[in-house]
């Protein structure tokens, strides 16, 4: 599962689409207004209905759209991830990353690469 930012990490994985750059094919997205909108409920959400993981794409530092929602998201991912350690999920199985408009390349990287710690890990449960 892919939370991705309207203004930025959703307009390089479009970027991604129009260099016709190809990366895995389970990546579900969901593009948000802000990545600052994105609670932890949202991604225990997603954990709770069958993802194996989550990452979530924000602007880079400086470029919000909306000033700051990258680093309250960046400060919600932190203290979500130490939550998700002590209720025993792997700490790779969640990631956070900054993606700009143009770097299409950059989002299909990252989108292979996590899906590829993924497949590693194996699922997160029972299908």
């Amino acid at each position: 599962m892919a939370f991705l930012c309207e203004w930025c990490s959703y307009a390089g994985a479009d970027h991604a689409g129009m260099l016709h750059q190809e990366y895995a094919s389970g990546v579900h997205i969901i593009k948000v207004m802000c990545s600052g909108r994105i609670e932890p409920m949202h991604v225990l959400e997603a954990y709770k209905n069958g993802a194996d993981g989550v990452i979530i794409l924000a602007c880079h530092p400086g470029d919000c759209h909306y000033r700051s929602g990258n680093l309250i998201a960046h400060k919600r991912y932190r203290m979500l991830s130490r939550a998700l350690q002590q209720a025993g999920i792997a700490p790779e199985r969640c990631m956070f990353d900054s993606v700009s408009a143009t770097e299409g390349r950059r989002f299909a990287e990252l989108a292979d690469r996590f899906a590829a710690i993924l497949k590693r890990l194996g699922p997160l449960s029972p299908k």
